[in-house]
């Protein structure tokens, strides 16, 4: 239930932006979320719809880019990105677990459309 609190901070940074660039109406929000953030989009979208209601930004729609999960093995270089959540936290070359991770937790607004 998470997504309640970090939809309420979405919408407190989005009617900041709409009020200094004298919005009268936000229609769309463009985020970018990793796989790894434990968002469901559905959620998001249903918090953010009940905390907009009476505000600038109720019935603003969210447009969510998924961000997969990529690593990179730090003992021979290899990168892979997990087009599903099937991930795996080891190298699917060599098998070691020294591995970094590239994306996959990101959460950030991209663009605010306001009218």
């Amino acid at each position: 239930m998470h997504e309640l609190s970090v939809m309420s901070s979405i919408l407190d940074i989005v009617l900041d932006h709409a009020n200094r660039n004298n919005a009268t109406r936000v229609v769309r929000i463009n985020l970018r979320i990793g796989h790894l953030s434990d968002i469901i989009p559905e959620w998001a979208q249903s918090y953010f719809d009940m905390l907009s209601k009476d505000t600038i930004a109720d019935h603003a729609s969210l447009e969510i880019e998924a961000v997969p999960v990529k690593v990179r093995c730090r003992a021979c270089g290899h990168e892979h990105t997990y087009k599903k959540r099937d991930w795996g936290f080891t190298c699917l070359k060599c098998e070691s677990a020294d591995i970094e991770l590239l994306e996959g937790r990101e959460f950030s607004i991209t663009s605010i459309e306001i009218v």
